[in-house]
């Protein structure tokens, strides 16, 4: 059964069904994912793009069953679902905006059971050296084409084009369907939560010019794969950059008191958070960190971190 206007609170997770073909406009259908975490809140959004002979899909999600609760498992029935919504229809591209695994791995048995393509950002596998707080790697990810900046697809009436935004990860894509003004953010811009910015892969300089450009664009809606459809993108994105630059003030203040480490800075930055967030919030701080450090403004030993000017 297709729904034509979404019935979920934005505020309550739990009125968010999975498995569930969802219309937002004429050319684009969401299906949720059964992975809702502290992580994913509601889960991974899949979006199918195209209401003729062919679609493509963005961000297929997790695959196999995993465990309730982690960002990057329980996947059990969204291939499925995805093709039940999907219905007659050719997929003509399966798309990827990045290779978290509440993202990719759905992509190989949609693929398989579809013969489509696997089209969008390119294959990383990446040795994190930290404990992370997001979703892990893909590293079976393996695309049959790579959409570099401002390369495009088509199908029936709808036209995708690669916005390259690294930060999140060196490798993140948000796709715009030229036809409609849309913006699929991935996990670049979220409405529910700012996105973790996790070193060595992820970046906080990158990310913050991808912001910008996000902000000079003019698109109408973003659909990210997490959360709410944001209806104020520009002023979104404008009070995500001032946000950042908050904290990179706080971390700057905070030192000029002497020397502290990541969890000294989330417990004076991140007041009442729940603690099971809390390595996602030492993930970003660090990532403010390493930037401050390549800016020559802060130094670290061992554990610490310092000012130098």
């Amino acid at each position: 059964m297709e729904h034509t206007i979404p019935a979920e609170d934005p505020h309550d997770p739990a009125t968010w069904p999975t498995g569930r073909s969802v219309m937002l406009e004429p050319l684009v259908r969401r299906v949720l994912a059964p992975n809702a975490s502290p992580y994913t809140f509601t889960g991974t959004q899949t979006y199918i793009v195209g209401n003729g002979p062919d679609v493509a899909v963005i961000d297929p999600g997790p695959a196999d069953t995993g465990v309730a609760g982690h960002a990057d498992t329980n996947g059990a029935g969204h291939v499925e679902a995805i093709l039940a919504a999907v219905g007659s229809a050719r997929i003509a591209a399966i798309v990827c905006t990045h290779t978290h695994r509440d993202h990719s791995p759905a992509s190989r048995p949609l693929r398989a059971m579809t013969g489509a393509p696997i089209i969008g950002c390119a294959p990383l596998v990446l040795d994190d050296s930290g404990p992370r707080a997001d979703a892990a790697f893909d590293p079976e990810y393996a695309p049959d084409r790579v959409l570099l900046d401002g390369e495009r697809i088509t199908g029936s009436g709808w036209t995708i084009e690669a916005v390259a935004t690294p930060g999140h990860t060196s490798n993140h894509l948000c796709l715009a369907l030229s036809e409609s003004g849309a913006l699929f953010t991935g996990d670049h811009v979220m409405g529910w939560s700012t996105s973790v910015v996790s070193p060595p892969d992820g970046d906080m300089a990158a990310y913050m010019t991808s912001l910008q450009k996000l902000y000079d664009r003019e698109d109408r809606v973003y659909y990210p794969a997490h959360g709410p459809q944001i209806n104020n993108p520009r002023q979104l994105v404008r009070g995500m950059i001032g946000h950042r630059r908050q904290r990179e003030r706080q971390i700057v203040t905070l030192l000029e008191g002497g020397a502290r480490s990541i969890p000294d800075f989330v417990a004076a930055m991140y007041k009442g958070l729940d603690e099971r967030l809390q390595g996602a919030a030492g993930r970003s701080v660090l990532a403010h960190l390493v930037d401050l450090e390549q800016k020559g403004r802060v130094a670290r030993n061992a554990q610490t971190w310092t000012i130098l000017n």
